[in-house]
């Protein structure tokens, strides 16, 4: 017989009821409201990195047979509510991912995510550090946090120069450090960029001190702009705690050519992977064409924040009923 019961105690449900309501009260001094968007779509993430949940395909208005697709995030809706005029705002919604259950992760999680106007990565890293220092009050005392440049983690952490590093000597690096190589005879530069990021700098980041790292590699962009240098950077920033990743926030990418480009090449990647193929948003690109404002934005995973300041090991921990009991 299944066990019908939440994975998490009463009080830890009480804890995070207490947690959304100190981020309503954030966002409210603030004065950044809180919208709903869709959770359904017709277009998908088509980022080769994420798997979508895909619906089973249906008959639609026009009468022509199309798949539907659960968000991975909700941010291509808010940016067409920011291309539209709405100000800054922020969303607290549920997300879903294929291929993610462990110990970090759960198909369906929650998601913080907000967009403020006028922003740079820079700037908004600086909200996000208050309003973690809000909301960890009572929970958790923070030394002061720490600002590094990617290029400089990696050098500090990994002792390795992301931007000068050969792709043999990352690898060497990788094998160095121990990390498992085994059926990546193929891989690309960013895989061991990847793998030294995550097995080596963040396993060495100081303990109860939030660490902010940004300016990424130009081929990590995702959905932020790049700024032209020597060399090339992404405008995007991760948040770190206790060795937990909780934030990936961007300067955000408002060019709708670059962006169709960046969704056309995703497209590509998932095809020579032998991936589904995901449809670009064309209502994101559509309101890229009119205009979104100059903006940054961030996603915060709530259900990993809850585990930080409350030193759950386990997400399963900090849900009411994860995938195996829902």
């Amino acid at each position: 017989m299944s066990d019908w019961r939440p994975t998490a105690t009463l009080e830890m449900l009480k804890t995070r009821a207490r947690l959304l309501s100190k981020l309503r009260a954030f966002f409210a001094e603030k004065d950044i409201y809180e919208v709903q968007t869709p959770i359904l779509s017709q277009a998908g993430n088509t980022d080769p990195a994420i798997e979508t949940f895909v619906t089973q395909e249906h008959e639609n208005a026009r009468h022509s047979i199309q798949p539907s697709f659960l968000n991975t995030s909700p941010e291509f809706a808010m940016k067409r509510l920011l291309a539209a005029g709405c100000g800054s705002i922020y969303q607290i919604t549920p997300v879903f991912r294929q291929d993610e259950q462990g110990k970090r992760h759960n198909p369906e999680f929650t998601l913080l995510e907000w967009y403020r106007i006028d922003f740079d990565h820079h700037a908004l890293m600086g909200e996000v550090n208050s309003l973690l220092r809000f909301v960890a009050d009572g929970f958790l005392t923070l030394e002061r946090s720490q600002f590094y440049s990617y290029q400089d983690a990696m050098i500090n952490f990994a002792d390795i120069d992301p931007f000068v590093a050969s792709g043999e000597e990352l690898k060497a690096a990788v094998v160095k450090a121990g990390i498992e190589v085994l059926g990546m005879e193929n891989a690309e530069r960013d895989s061991w960029l990847d793998l030294l990021m995550s097995h080596v700098v963040e396993k060495n980041l100081p303990l109860n001190c939030p660490v902010f790292i940004y300016d990424y590699p130009a081929s990590q962009a995702a959905l932020a702009k790049i700024r032209k240098g020597s060399p090339d950077v992404a405008e995007r920033f991760e948040l770190y705690l206790n060795g937990m990743e909780l934030a990936n926030g961007f300067h955000e990418l408002s060019d709708a050519t670059e962006q169709a480009e960046r969704f056309h090449q995703e497209q590509l990647k998932r095809k020579e992977n032998n991936q589904q193929g995901i449809p670009a948003d064309h209502h994101l690109i559509a309101a890229l064409e009119h205009g979104l404002p100059e903006c940054a934005g961030v996603a915060i995973g709530l259900d990993r924040l809850l585990m930080v300041l409350t030193g759950a090991e386990h997400i399963n921990d900090v849900l009411t009923f994860p995938f195996d009991r829902a």
